[in-house]
C-alpha cells in the first residue's frame, strides 16, 4: 500500500510539473518556478533515499519490538520497488546516452 502511495505521489508531482510548463517552454504565469530535468532527478533521488532510510528505520524498530512485522514488510517492499524504479530509469538513461554516442555527426 505504501508503494502504491509513493508511486501515486510521484505521478502527481510529475503531473503538476508538466502543468506548470507550456508547450513553448515558458512557465505558466501563475507564480510557478522553472522546472528542470536536473531538479526532477534530484527530487527523485531524495525521495528514494527517504524511502530506503524509512525501511531501515522500520527494520531497526522491529528488532527492538516497536514495530509490527507487517509494517516492516510494507516498508521494505516500498523501498524495493523504489530502488527497482531507480535502476530501471538509470538503465534507460544509459541506453539513451549510448544511442546518442552512436549517432553520426
Amino acid at each position: 500500500m505504501a508503494a502504491d502511495l509513493s508511486a501515486l505521489q510521484a505521478y502527481q508531482a510529475a503531473a503538476r510539473a508538466a502543468q506548470q510548463v507550456t508547450p513553448g517552454g515558458d512557465t505558466a504565469a501563475a507564480g510557478s518556478a522553472n522546472v528542470d530535468f536536473g531538479g526532477l532527478v534530484t527530487e527523485a533521488v531524495a525521495n528514494t533515499q527517504d524511502t530506503l532510510a524509512g525501511a531501515e528505520a522500520m527494520t531497526q524498530a522491529s528488532l527492538t519490538g516497536q514495530a509490527d512485522l507487517i509494517d516492516v514488510a510494507t516498508a521494505v517492499s516500498a523501498a524495493e520497488i523504489t530502488l527497482e524504479t531507480v535502476v530501471a530509469v538509470r538503465d534507460e538513461v544509459v541506453k539513451a546516452y549510448q544511442e546518442i554516442l552512436r549517432m553520426p555527426i
